[in-house]
């Protein structure tokens, strides 16, 4: 059995569907369905379990799965709950450490390159505890990944007791299906869509810091597909402990990313560049760009797809009259 959390959301589900394709149904899922329509990313999934997060420690003492994939989070980077972030995030992924420590459960986590912050120490994942305690995240959500970076970090350093693979994974900007319950979070692209195949106007934001233009904050957009690829990797290969960027390792604009989404349903493209609100100025990455020198050099050697094919493919998926996967 393999245990994945935030199984109902967008990189969760994503993984469950590529389990599925592989011919692996003892899955137990875990996660709160709520009402944003989350459980439809699930509905063409086979699984052997359902698990709600508060009952998961109970379950994986019963069961020890084989592996535990952690995506289970609060991932809105506008949350203002200090208190349900930590809970949430990272005291839940720290729990899960020792648990899957003491039963010797491989664990692969999600964690984010909201952890960088503005950018200004660069992109590079050193694994150092020393280098992570540096850096400086711009809102709760990459301060909860960040946490749980550096105490890997620590206890590896330390020889504390881990899983016997413990692995953090760095998501840069994914997109793709099973996007559609986030709302406000969702992928520019995914928000979009129906705006452009329409051929009215998109939106995006102004720039607002000098050497950038209106719709030319750069981003390393990967496609869900291809992070999928790389969680599964982790669980066979590579090292037993570490953080990795999971990105292109190309940073493209976000005027780029909707003129390929105008280009996929086959319209000329029609940009309006609107004021960012003022909450988001001061805690808005303007660059991010994965370095993947360590992700290659663990031995992951698979090609990444731009934003041109990426965006090309989740397209096809948008328009089909069930887009889930």
């Amino acid at each position: 059995m393999i245990v994945v959390t935030g199984a109902a959301g967008f990189i969760g589900s994503n993984i469950v569907a590529a389990l599925n394709a592989r011919g692996e149904f003892d899955i137990a899922v875990c996660d709160w369905l709520g009402q944003d329509g989350r459980w439809m990313n699930l509905r063409k999934a086979m699984f052997s379990a359902h698990v709600f997060p508060e009952d998961l420690a109970d379950f994986i003492e019963a069961n020890k799965p084989r592996a535990v994939i952690h995506m289970g989070a609060n991932s809105a980077t506008t949350a203002k709950d200090g208190d349900e972030i930590a809970r949430l995030n990272s005291n839940f992924t720290l729990d899960l450490f020792d648990q899957c420590a003491r039963l010797e459960i491989p664990l692969i986590y999600a964690s984010s390159a909201a952890t960088y912050g503005d950018g200004e120490l660069g992109y590079v994942d050193d694994f150092r505890l020393e280098s992570l305690r540096q850096l400086r995240p711009l809102n709760l959500y990459g301060w909860s990944k960040s946490i749980v970076d550096a105490n890997l970090a620590w206890r590896v350093e330390q020889r504390r007791p881990l899983p016997p693979r413990c692995i953090g994974l760095k998501f840069f900007n994914v997109y793709g299906p099973n996007e559609f319950h986030k709302g406000d979070m969702m992928s520019v692209v995914g928000k979009a869509f129906r705006t452009a195949q329409v051929g009215e106007t998109v939106d995006l934001f102004q720039s607002h810091r000098e050497g950038f233009v209106d719709g030319g904050q750069l981003r390393d957009f990967v496609y869900v597909e291809d992070v999928v690829e790389v969680i599964l990797w982790f669980l066979e290969n590579g090292p037993d402990y570490g953080v990795f960027n999971c990105g292109t390792g190309r940073a493209q604009s976000f005027r780029e990313f909707i003129e390929a989404l105008f280009l996929a349903v086959g319209r000329d493209p029609s940009i309006r560049y609107v004021p960012m609100p003022e909450e988001l100025r001061e805690r808005y990455q303007y660059f991010t760009e994965a370095s993947l020198t360590n992700l290659r050099a663990a031995g992951y050697d698979r090609p990444f797809l731009g934003v041109a094919d990426g965006v090309a493919r989740y397209v096809e998926v948008l328009q089909r009259k069930d887009p889930y996967r």
